[in-house]
């Protein structure tokens, strides 16, 4: 079985961590969600939810697949400040797992510095933080390893991304339709 990592910091947005946790859970992926404080972690809209672990647990990325950063204010920079996890995503990215950023995330990746010359995108406003790399406007931006995304709205079409990166094409088909998601599309587009 697959299994992510997602990192929690004081002020995360809501939507994205929960929305990614839900929907790879439903495709039988285990997600740890991981505070790098308390295990009780107040989102950036003050909604409460309790980690799984604490970020001084995790002593080996051996059993993971994938890393995965919330954006949010000051979630983001929280996590980009912490240098436990700026370790974390270190050694993700040395043993060429999954990294994924959403929102104001992929400045984590910044930090690290594993951005260079990469396609990224990010929530708007966040460009001149991302400078060394290569920026895109699409929702969603995949460059090996790493996956970035723009914002909150675009919180299933991330996860959507992770599912199939990690168990494939056919199972983020079936959570496209478990989800009602090619219903919504069809339904906009003979709205047009």
């Amino acid at each position: 079985m697959k299994k992510v990592l997602l990192l929690l910091a004081e002020g995360f947005e809501e939507v994205e961590a929960l929305t990614t946790v839900d929907y790879l859970r439903r495709m039988d992926i285990i997600v740890d969600t991981c505070s790098i404080e308390e295990k009780n972690v107040q989102g950036a809209h003050r909604i409460t939810v309790e980690a799984d672990k604490r970020i001084d647990e995790i002593d080996s990325i051996k059993n993971y697949d994938g890393l995965v950063i919330p954006g949010g204010m000051p979630g983001a920079t929280n996590l980009r400040d912490d240098d436990r996890v700026i370790k974390l995503v270190k050694e993700f990215n040395q043993e060429g797992k999954i990294l994924a950023a959403i929102c104001a995330g992929p400045i984590v990746f910044q930090r690290v510095g594993i951005l260079k010359d990469k396609k990224v995108t990010s929530y708007p406003g966040f460009e001149d933080d991302l400078k060394e790399s290569v920026y895109k406007e699409d929702l969603v931006v995949q460059d090996g390893n790493i996956i970035t995304a723009r914002g909150p709205a675009i919180a299933v079409y991330f996860a959507i991304e992770l599912v199939e990166n990690l168990v494939g094409e056919k199972k983020a088909s079936e959570l496209r339709r478990d989800i009602l998601l090619d219903m919504v599309e069809n339904s906009i587009c003979n709205k047009n």
